[in-house]
């Protein structure tokens, strides 16, 4: 699956204090952020490259989001996690933000969804 088509999902508890229809617009909002950090060496967004594993959100609002680097030795791995973290904790009513780095699994272009690929030139 792509993460272009992930969504924000209840952070182990399947009984949320949020609607279905609250927590969908919560998600778009942060993917919206999330789509506003940039690697800065490919012009494509975090998201659209694929390297959101995982974006849970808890009752509170509190985020907690896994994520990869198309390297691990990435020039921006130690700035990264900060960058997400910011741009997320802009959106209005999240409460804390924690950014897991993994790289298991690691990145392949195939996560990348169409649209990066299109602007990548990759097909």
């Amino acid at each position: 699956m792509s993460n272009a088509t992930a969504m924000a999902e209840p952070a182990n508890n399947p009984a949320s204090a949020m609607s279905g229809e609250e927590l969908e617009t919560f998600g778009h909002e942060l993917i919206a952020a999330l789509k506003s950090v940039y690697d800065p060496e490919i012009p494509v967004d975090i998201y659209e490259l694929g390297l959101i594993y995982k974006l849970d959100v808890s009752d509170s609002r509190d985020v907690t989001v896994d994520m990869t680097l198309t390297a691990p030795g990435c020039p921006v791995a130690g700035e990264m996690p900060e960058m997400v973290r910011n741009a997320l904790l802009a959106v209005p009513g999240v409460g804390e933000v924690m950014v897991n780095m993994t790289f298991d699994p690691p990145w392949t272009p195939d996560r990348m969804s169409e649209e990066a690929k299109l602007e990548l030139n990759m097909f």
